[in-house]
């Protein structure tokens, strides 16, 4: 798309330059150990104050996905042999770091016959022997629809399970080239009947209309999901897909009171939500 005809940045998407003593911390700490936080190369616009409750966001099984998403500024490629001592290194991390609620997440490894979900176990388990006080949420891939492998993190039982069905139906395939609606859906209702805390997330501003949102946030209902992510849709480089529209806040307070009067136990929504913002808030019984 041409620079000329791109939709300008309205007001509301400014971020506060991050600040506060636990920030400043933690900064130092990431500097001084050389670890690393998906918070920092997704360039979040909320780090700042995730940092600063706690909280942060470690990525897993590399940086390289055998997916290649519309939306998602993350390589896309042949991935790096798995790294066994990963979940060692993020489970220092943690401890280092003094996380209380650590979120993990994941490139998609469709190479692995696994999916990962062997590293995914063996890294929640770290991160509980080195920080037994920590909570953990573990925002994870569809595994291609392998059940199996799907029960291996179920097993080892996270706080909160997320993972983000993205888009409404219709614009699925243009956004999560590889991914199905439906498979994302039956993944979290599995998650549900695993007794899993679940949570989903929505990006909004990429051509959906009203009643689409609506509807997509009915079928998270249907299978029981308990938190609900809404956040606008932001371009990572001009190869990805255009953002079709900068959704009002008011719109999106208007989403949040829908989807508690549905039945959700959390809404996050607005311009500048991401999957984990607030997430040390969303435990509960």
């Amino acid at each position: 798309m041409e620079e000329s005809t791109r939709i300008k940045k309205p007001k509301w998407l400014r971020v506060k330059l991050p600040t506060g003593e636990n920030y400043r911390k933690v900064r130092g700490l990431v500097d001084q150990h050389n670890l690393h936080t998906i918070c920092e190369s997704g360039s979040c616009p909320n780090m700042g104050e995730c940092w600063g409750e706690g909280t942060a966001t470690f990525m897993i099984l590399g940086n390289i996905c055998t997916r290649s998403c519309g939306f998602c500024g993350v390589q896309t490629g042949k991935p790096d042999a798995v790294d066994i001592y990963e979940p060692g290194k993020v489970a220092n991390s943690v401890k280092i770091m003094g996380v209380k609620h650590a979120v993990i997440t994941s490139v998609d490894r469709d190479d692995l016959k696994d999916g990962g979900s062997e590293i995914w176990a063996q890294t929640i388990r770290a991160i509980r022997q080195q920080s037994p006080g920590t909570t953990l949420e573990t925002l994870i891939p569809d595994f291609a629809g392998n059940w199996e492998n799907l029960q291996v993190l179920i097993n080892a039982a996270p706080e909160i399970v997320s993972h983000n069905l993205e888009t409404v139906r219709r614009l699925t395939k243009q956004v999560r080239i590889q991914a199905k609606y439906d498979r994302s859906l039956e993944l979290l209702f599995r998650l549900k009947k695993g007794g899993m805390r679940t949570k989903s997330g929505v990006m909004l501003g990429l051509g959906e209309t009203e009643e689409e949102v609506i509807e997509t946030m009915q079928d998270l209902r249907a299978v029981q999901v308990d938190i609900l992510t809404l956040g606008q849709y932001l371009q990572p480089t001009p190869k990805h897909l255009p953002v079709a529209a900068f959704i009002e806040p008011a719109q999106f307070d208007y989403y949040k009171k829908l989807g508690l009067e549905m039945g959700f136990r959390y809404v996050e929504s607005g311009p500048l939500v991401r999957s984990s913002y607030h997430a040390e808030k969303h435990l509960f019984d």
